[in-house]
């Protein structure tokens, strides 16, 4: 039987870690207490694109270079008395160096060229128009006057500007019989004008190849069109 002196130990025990375990669990738990999570409202997330510090060219400055090169600017197929004819407008206009030639004398060959071919689903499409028209522009220098038309026939004008004309607005160029051409078929068809070099006179043949002031060329125009026949 134990003694009184070591139960009064033993109670005595107890209720000191009673005591302990009052003071220190609360402090612990609060040491290891999660804060409360504040839940925040979601924001978009934009992604811009890093600005571009190339420079980027002006819009007169396009015009300009549109204005100066050469190029076929509209091209219309117009079906009359039973022909087929070419009406294009063509912007272009003489370097320097063709320009002083012209004045000197010497005879300018501009050739439009048109090709119209019709599709071929099972073959290789069919060429069925390839034709070309070659003006002559010269320049008199005791008349001082300007002449400019296809073959023998020239038609004399006052200036530069008119002679060429002709060749910025071709008008009723008949290029094919409608009777060749098949009623209702999707034709495509291009056009461009150029200087005819291989007209020039000798020396100046060997300019042309030399100097780009003696090159003008635009490139083609595509168009589509389709002929319908009337029963």
């Amino acid at each position: 039987m134990r003694s009184p002196s070591f139960l009064s130990k033993t109670l005595a025990l107890g209720l000191l870690a009673a005591v302990l375990t009052m003071f220190t669990v609360p402090s612990v738990a609060q040491g290891l207490r999660v804060p409360e999570t504040i839940e925040q409202p979601a924001e978009a997330v934009v992604i811009q694109e890093p600005e571009s510090h190339e420079p980027q060219p002006s819009s007169a400055f396009i015009e300009s270079l549109e204005g100066a090169a050469e190029h076929i600017q509209h091209v219309e197929p117009v079906v009359r008395d039973g022909r087929l004819y070419i009406d294009a407008d063509v912007a272009f206009e003489l370097s320097p160096e063709l320009e002083e030639a012209a004045y000197k004398g010497v005879p300018l060959h501009f050739t439009a060229e048109v090709e119209i071919t019709q599709d071929r689903w099972w073959w290789f499409d069919k060429t069925v128009v390839k034709t070309n028209r070659t003006w002559r522009l010269m320049y008199n220098a005791l008349t001082r006057q300007w002449r400019v038309g296809v073959g023998e026939l020239l038609i004399p004008e006052s200036s530069l500007s008119d002679a060429l004309m002709p060749l910025r607005q071709i008008r009723g160029w008949a290029v094919a019989e409608v009777a060749d051409l098949e009623s209702g078929e999707e034709l495509s068809g291009r056009i461009r004008l150029r200087l005819n070099t291989s007209l020039l006179a000798r020396p100046f043949q060997v300019d042309a190849i030399n100097s780009r002031a003696w090159t003008l060329a635009t490139p083609w125009k595509q168009f589509g069109f389709s002929i319908q026949r009337e029963p």
